[in-house]
């Protein structure tokens, strides 16, 4: 150690910059070879006392950071703990970051060793300083510390920790979020978000500990749109977590949802994100099994009711709206209601969807009605209730008929000639609506549309290719299905046509001979 004397940090500056700095995977050997040049108190050292030497303290924070991420690093960590609690109470933005990933490395890589990081982090009461990242710290210090949080909750030792049994101790999340400020309040949502997707039973420990409720809080609270904005970003987060179905809908933010897409006075913005967010949440299969039917019905007949107000406003808002029917129509319990409200709330998918004069309402409709067709659902459930059939082709049928195209078959035929985004979303909803009987016989009676399905060249996109490809085989697979159709003698070369373009895949556009070699004689001058 004498050797690399702190009187000219020069080369140890110049060693931690290659270390940091190095392209490829720093493995556990080249950390230990670093540290046998340069051990770690020299540069814990250096990092404490030579703050003005310019590029030092970043460097040497870039170092240790990557010697922390060995598991030869990490394993050096409980002997520094005291290093951690100056780092986490540090001035220094960089040092606490590094601090608070230093925190997570510990867990991470400590976890199948004796030593228990969850008891040195409880034992060395870091866990206040962490949350006191979380809420002072810039940006980056406060993701590491969301980051070093949800690794400790991933234990049953490190979730007492976060999840206190005494519920007035100042580390409680709600106790926490009671003393911050609006940003800090967004910050500890942040974490409460990351913490529900670990796994259902922190989930639970959550709901438990009404956790939750501090979402219901601050959307409700009008006097911060910035604020509702962010919290309504973390619920839509909240919502594509696969087991938040149960407890999301054990609260009353669904209902406090619907107030806001209700809610006239409220910004354009957020009621199209607490509709887009309502959708998300209805869309799931099992969400009826945890509300009630009424409560589906207040959130649809809250967008349905925007539309009267939307046709000649904010366009985004309206998109927003077609989307989320969408999202609840993608299941068989929602497409029923979509099409069973009266008045039907699927009308207005049905009429945007064959609608040119707003090419992006056309779009997002076009895309919803193939989610309530049963596009995304298992081929068994495709098929709705009975009067939600009828509804389905009632719609359809009346929006043909007010058209230039007068039938369906028309109207299919007229989408599949627009441009390419649009014939994807076509491809979709032909998909899901060829099952039924009637719309099969519209597909299929139009040599044209299957003329276009079927044609390789269509589509240059991967996308496309492929949601051509998926329509092919539907309509093939509901032809073949019909013995009566295929033995229409007025839809002969249909179903071979059909087969072909099954046959052929979704990227073949063609099939090429194979290149051969052309041998001739050389001319000689």
């Amino acid at each position: 150690m004498e050797e690399y004397s702190l009187d000219d940090p020069t080369q140890l500056l110049n060693a931690a910059s290659d270390f940091a700095y190095y392209s490829g995977v720093q493995s556990d050997s080249s950390a230990k070879d670093f540290l046998d040049r340069f051990p770690l108190p020299l540069i814990i050292n250096a990092l404490q006392t030579k703050e003005d030497v310019p590029g030092l303290e970043s460097t040497l924070v870039a170092c240790l950071e990557r010697i922390f991420s060995t598991k030869y690093g990490a394993s050096l960590i409980p002997q520094f703990m005291p290093f951690l609690q100056v780092g986490l109470s540090a001035e220094s933005q960089v040092a606490r970051s590094l601090a608070c990933k230093t925190v997570f490395y510990l867990l991470e890589n400590l976890e199948e060793n004796d030593v228990s990081a969850a008891r040195l982090i409880r034992e060395y009461n870091l866990y206040p300083l962490l949350l006191d990242c979380l809420i002072h710290g810039d940006e980056q210090v406060a993701k590491a510390s969301i980051d070093a949080i949800v690794k400790l909750a991933g234990s049953a030792e490190g979730m007492g920790i976060v999840f206190p049994a005494n519920s007035n101790e100042d580390t409680h999340l709600r106790n926490l979020a009671a003393r911050s400020s609006s940003l800090g309040r967004v910050r500890v949502l942040a974490l409460i978000v990351k913490l529900f997707s670990v796994s259902s039973t922190v989930a639970s420990k959550i709901h438990n500990s009404n956790l939750l409720t501090l979402f219901e809080a601050e959307i409700s609270n009008k006097n911060d749109m910035l604020v509702t904005l962010n919290v309504l970003e973390l619920l839509y987060e909240l919502a594509e977590i696969q087991h938040g179905t149960e407890f999301l809908s054990l609260t009353t933010l669904l209902q406090l949802l619907s107030s806001i897409i209700s809610n006239t006075a409220a910004e354009s913005i957020l009621r199209s994100r607490a509709t887009i967010i309502s959708g998300r949440i209805l869309s799931k299969e099992n969400i009826f099994m945890f509300i009630d039917e009424s409560t589906a019905k207040t959130v649809i007949s809250a967008i349905d009711k925007r539309f009267g107000l939307l046709e000649s406003q904010d366009a985004d808002e309206c998109e927003s709206a077609l989307e989320a029917l969408g999202q609840i129509g993608s299941s068989t319990k929602g497409a029923d209601l979509l099409l069973l409200s009266s008045p039907p709330a699927a009308r207005h998918v049905i009429a945007a969807a064959f609608a040119k004069e707003a090419p992006g309402k056309q779009l997002a409709a076009l895309h919803a009605l193939g989610n309530i067709s049963g596009e995304q659902r298992s081929e068994d459930s495709i098929i709705l209730s009975g009067d939600a059939e009828e509804s389905l082709r009632r719609l359809i049928y009346e929006t043909a008929s007010k058209s230039f195209k007068l039938t369906p078959s028309g109207l299919f035929l007229a989408i599949l000639q627009q441009d390419s985004e649009v014939r994807v979303a076509a491809y979709r909803m032909i998909t899901g609506l060829v099952f039924r009987p009637w719309c099969r016989m519209e597909i299929c009676s139009k040599e044209e549309t299957i003329n276009l399905v079927t044609d390789p060249h269509t589509e240059t996109t991967k996308i496309g290719m492929e949601a051509r490809y998926n329509c092919c085989k539907a309509i093939y697979k509901a032809l073949a299905s019909s013995s009566e159709l295929i033995n229409d003698p007025a839809l002969a070369g249909r179903a071979p046509k059909l087969e072909e373009a099954v046959r052929r895949g979704p990227y073949l556009a063609t099939r090429h001979p194979e290149a051969q070699p052309v041998v001739v004689t050389a001319e000689r001058l």
